[in-house]
């Protein structure tokens, strides 16, 4: 089981030099990869800062060396795909190949979308992520590379340099379980971190957290589609805030046994000196 953190990309500790010192922190705490969200205005919340993930990334890559580095996540349907490709290629290279995308649609309640005139539509941005993934994987082959489909087409190009981890930089799809969406985007890819969506008429809260039982459901879905062997990460939502520590240990352990490679934390936005201690806490560890 490996360790990541998701902190918020909002807030009085989201600017990028803050977020620099953040994911310097976690390197020394022992997390194995910081995650940043990725928003236009934070939460719908126009009175809190919102700073961009990219260049908070670059600040993040300079200020360490080991730990993996990307978005949780980032909804391909409002970014120019080729701009996209650039963007991550480039920081690969300035962190030496550590960077992991995250992607996902994006939440049906986000108010940019409608605000700057992006595509609303679930299905329409679910047709266009999976197309802008295809050119993603494309262009970073580094080769002669052209794509002729419904929401994008360009003429034949090749984008240089391509990025740094061969043959590409990994890409995790965020969503909801048990919808057969995310669970099949997912598949084709490189790794899941999916959010349990409560069944018709359930009335206890979960907070998103998949079960051991879930986890193995879902590997299995996943497995179904993808070439014996091939690599796959699984995250599983980590311990959940007020829980018994013992508990949310031992739940971590039956979820690494169901086959989930990763745990992800998230730092809810608040003052620096409260994210730093949440920080330097460092990931609570199975044996």
């Amino acid at each position: 089981m490996r360790y990541a953190l998701n902190l918020p990309i909002g807030g009085p500790a989201a600017e990028p030099r803050r977020l620099g010192e953040l994911a310097a922190l976690a390197e020394d705490a022992g997390w194995d990869a910081v995650f940043v969200e990725d928003y236009i205005v934070y939460q719908n919340r126009q009175d809190v800062p919102t700073f961009d993930p990219w260049v908070a990334l670059a600040a993040m890559a300079l200020a360490t060396s080991r730990v993996r580095l990307g978005t949780m996540v980032t909804v391909p349907a409002r970014r120019r795909p080729w701009k996209l490709a650039r963007e991550a290629a480039t920081l690969d290279h300035l962190s030496g190949g550590r960077v992991i995308l995250g992607v996902g649609l994006g939440d049906p309640a986000d108010i940019t979308f409608p605000m700057f005139g992006e595509e609303t539509g679930l299905a329409a941005r679910a047709a266009m992520t999976d197309e802008a993934l295809e050119v993603l994987a494309g262009l970073w082959t580094g080769e002669p590379f052209a794509f002729a489909g419904r929401h994008y087409r360009f003429d034949e190009v090749t984008f240089l340099p391509p990025p740094v981890q061969r043959p590409r930089i990994p890409i995790w799809v965020g969503g909801g379980y048990p919808n057969p969406g995310p669970v099949r985007r997912a598949a084709r890819w490189d790794g899941a971190w999916l959010y349990r969506v409560a069944a018709r008429g359930e009335t206890e809260d979960t907070g998103g957290v998949l079960t051991p039982e879930e986890l193995r459901d879902l590997r299995t879905r996943i497995e179904r589609e993808r070439a014996e062997g091939a690599p796959f990460d699984l995250v599983v939502h980590g311990p959940q805030p007020g829980q018994d520590v013992e508990v949310e240990r031992e739940r971590l352990r039956a979820s690494a046994e169901a086959g989930a490679t990763w745990t992800g934390d998230w730092i809810p936005p608040d003052e620096p000196e409260v994210m730093r201690a949440a920080v330097a806490r460092g990931p609570l560890r199975i044996p």
